[in-house]
């Protein structure tokens, strides 16, 4: 520990220490550089509040671990975070040891690179973690980004293959990337807004999904599902994504329909 104020006593009982932050410090406050980070620090002991003039900072990989934990702690069960929520607190390095403590402790999971996460605890089932798809939804969500399963994961998701697939490609308004997650991969595929806007959850999942198939060999089975999703779209939502929809599966769609109707 370092002592920066004659004027804190140091027999004092200190029972909070809150970051204030970085950057230019309030008028009057000196400025404190430890390990090229300027801290501020608010010091509360049992009989008074010190501020202004008034500081004691501890190391700077200590104070880095007490401030993330500070922090996650507020974080709600099955919250999804990465190391740059904490850039502003310290270096890098100094981050990434301060969260791999934290997995070390149990306290939070490390879901893949760079990916960590406030485990839920359940009565029965112990401890939860979040799907890939709840996962690759707070990803996008941090990112200010759109995203829409795509290929065998949207035919999955509506019915149309059995199949679960051990990598999760999603369309995004984002930048490319993949994310590994144990034996299973998150995929996100840069697009057009455009192809991202369609409506709902029913069509908008079918139409791009059928853009993987080869339409031509679609079997019976896969046809009266196709034909159910159809049918459970509303009427201007279906004529909406019809129109964003490619040629080849608006066509498609609008050969049965027509079929079905004579």
């Amino acid at each position: 520990m370092s002592d920066y104020s004659s004027h804190y006593p140091v027999n004092a009982s200190l029972e909070k220490c809150d970051f204030l932050g970085r950057g230019q410090p309030p008028v009057g406050w000196p400025i404190l550089e430890h390990d090229y980070v300027t801290i501020y620090l608010k010091i509360v002991t049992r009989n008074a509040v010190y501020c202004h003039n008034y500081f004691y900072i501890c190391d700077m990989n200590e104070s880095v671990n007490h401030i993330i934990e500070s922090k996650i702690n507020r974080f709600k069960p099955g919250q999804v975070f990465l190391p740059s929520d904490f850039k502003e607190l310290g270096t890098s390095t100094a981050i990434r040891k301060a969260l791999s403590r934290l997995v070390e402790a149990g306290q939070i999971e490390r879901m893949g690179q760079g990916i960590y996460v406030i485990p839920k605890n359940d009565k029965i089932f112990g401890k939860v973690l979040p799907s890939m798809e709840q996962l690759a939804e707070a990803l996008a969500k941090k990112d200010h980004v759109v995203i829409k399963p795509s290929g065998q994961y949207a035919l999955n998701k509506v019915g149309l293959s059995t199949q679960v697939p051990m990598r999760l490609v999603f369309l995004t308004t984002g930048n490319s990337k993949r994310i590994q997650i144990g034996k299973n991969e998150i995929i996100f595929k840069s697009t057009t807004a455009k192809k991202l806007s369609m409506r709902g959850d029913i069509t908008s999942l079918l139409f791009l999904g059928l853009q993987e198939l080869d339409l031509q060999k679609i079997s019976p089975t896969q046809m009266v599902r196709i034909m159910e999703l159809l049918r459970l779209e509303s009427p201007d939502i279906l004529i909406y994504n019809l129109r964003l929809a490619p040629s080849k599966v608006s066509d498609f769609v609008v050969k049965n329909l027509l079929n079905a109707t004579v």
